[in-house]
């Protein structure tokens, strides 16, 4: 007997519910991740070279300062693996909480370390294997947050409702810079010496709302059909490297948009310091940066439901390669209005033009079965090449060259992989994700049929 359509309303009204607090989940718990993992990045590029890599000279300690930095990045795509691997197996919810809880204790015990003056080298040893830890721990949140919102949103509008997710790493770096622009208020000595700890600890704060969220929403239905059918996979990392196609498309297609995240934000702020603008001249360019993606992400998200993922990020990586020269060129005048107008227009508009569909995009790449897996590594591995050693590649050209040339440059160079890559990734916004795609040499190619999907 067909339910009533008192019931079917009453079905209806509470799946909408759980798909907003599936959003708002997602939104919140990778704002705590994003504002954990930028912070690292914004006091290391301020304080952390004096202070954990002292006597070096300057240029050798933020390079050194950055190296750290990368390792974090190193560790997302083993992230990706470790909590895809049981998010495939076990469950979404419960590998959320679980990488939301072990960043929020990583940076809260950053914000505890004693420097190099108080214990020598085991200052920076200790200091990297927190970075790791955070890595890890991001590496597994962005997939599994993700796919949380797409498994539970409707067909058409996945683009749109994913795009909660990805506005949480401008919310994160939102959150980020302000607490920290608050902090380099006070006298140099004082941040040095206490001051740079404050945006580590509040991070606990940050965590209690995060888990408090998250511990409402409830599993995957796509997940639950799977457990319920026994039909997981066994080792869901090889059976997407079986089909490696996929995998790889996602990891060079994201390039574009990492490496300008890290160059126009982390890196920013030690380049344009070092040229002579005031911290909290760069830090409020950063701040109406990300206030601007925030409304960005979700209207390029909106527009890739519409007229489809590749146009909206080919656009991106376009516009990202055609400003990368103009907008170093206004970080070199010296202008605060201008550094401002510099980070908007490469930032806050072009990356996030590239990077909003992406949520969408990686997730229906890959089946059911395997998609936490498979997003997350796609991600994580676009992270770690565009993002995780930009800034110490920059550091090291702009030191010997004494201009902005070499980031405008690395700016172009990953919007050209983005857009090349573009070309030969198949369209999904209309792709089904029950669907499996039994014929793995169309696999990311976008001549293949729109209701196919890549499965193991």
């Amino acid at each position: 007997m067909p339910p009533s359509p008192v019931a079917s309303e009453r079905t209806r009204s509470e799946q909408n519910r759980q798909l907003r607090r599936v959003a708002l989940s997602g939104l919140l718990g990778t704002a705590v991740e994003f504002y954990d993992f930028l912070v690292y990045g914004t006091v290391a590029a301020l304080v952390f070279g004096e202070l954990f890599f002292p006597g070096a000279d300057p240029a050798v300690g933020t390079i050194a300062a950055f190296g750290t930095f990368a390792a974090g990045y190193v560790a997302r795509p083993l992230g990706g693996i470790l909590f895809g691997h049981f998010g495939d197996r076990l469950g979404r919810k419960s590998m959320l909480l679980l990488t939301m809880g072990l960043m929020g204790a990583a940076s809260f015990l950053v914000g505890l370390l004693p420097t190099y003056d108080a214990i020598g080298v085991w200052a920076p040893v200790l200091l990297i294997t927190l970075r790791v830890v955070q890595g890890l721990a991001i590496g597994g949140e962005w997939g599994g947050a993700t796919l949380m919102v797409v498994e539970h949103a409707g067909e058409r509008r996945r683009g749109l409702w994913s795009s909660f997710t990805q506005m949480g790493a401008p919310l994160g770096s939102l959150l980020s810079t302000a607490v920290v622009a608050l902090v380099v208020t006070l006298p140099e000595d004082e941040f040095a010496a206490w001051g740079w700890r404050v945006p580590f600890l509040l991070s606990v704060v940050l965590l209690g709302v995060g888990l408090f969220v998250r511990l409402k929403v409830v599993e995957s239905p796509l997940f639950a059909e799977v457990k319920q059918d026994r039909a997981e996979s066994r080792l869901p990392i090889l059976d997407v490297l079986r089909r490696p196609r996929p995998l790889v498309l996602a990891c060079c297609v994201g390039i574009g948009a990492f490496t300008a995240q890290s160059l126009l934000t982390s890196y920013l702020i030690s380049y344009a310091t070092g040229i002579g603008y005031a911290r909290p001249q760069v830090l409020t360019a950063l701040t109406v940066s990300a206030a601007v993606a925030l409304v960005v992400l979700p209207c390029a998200s909106a527009l890739s439901d519409r007229i489809g993922r590749r146009p909206v990020v080919l656009a991106g990586a376009i516009a990202s390669a055609a400003l990368a020269f103009p907008v170093m060129a206004l970080v070199d005048s010296k202008s605060p209005g201008l550094l401002i107008v510099a980070v908007v227009l490469g930032h806050g508009i072009a990356q996030s033009t590239m990077y909003g569909p992406l949520g969408a995009l990686l997730s229906e790449m890959f089946g059911t079965k395997v998609r936490y897996t498979g997003a997350s590594l796609g991600y994580q591995g676009a992270t770690l090449v565009g993002a995780g050693f930009s800034p110490m590649i920059a550091g090291s050209l702009v030191a010997g060259s004494g201009t902005g040339t070499p980031v405008a440059l690395l700016l172009c160079g990953g919007a050209a992989v983005t857009a090349l890559t573009v070309l030969f990734v198949r369209e999904t916004s209309r792709a089904s994700l029950t669907e499996a795609d039994t014929d793995p040499d169309t696999a990311g190619n976008s001549n293949a049929p729109h209701t196919e999907e890549i499965s193991a």
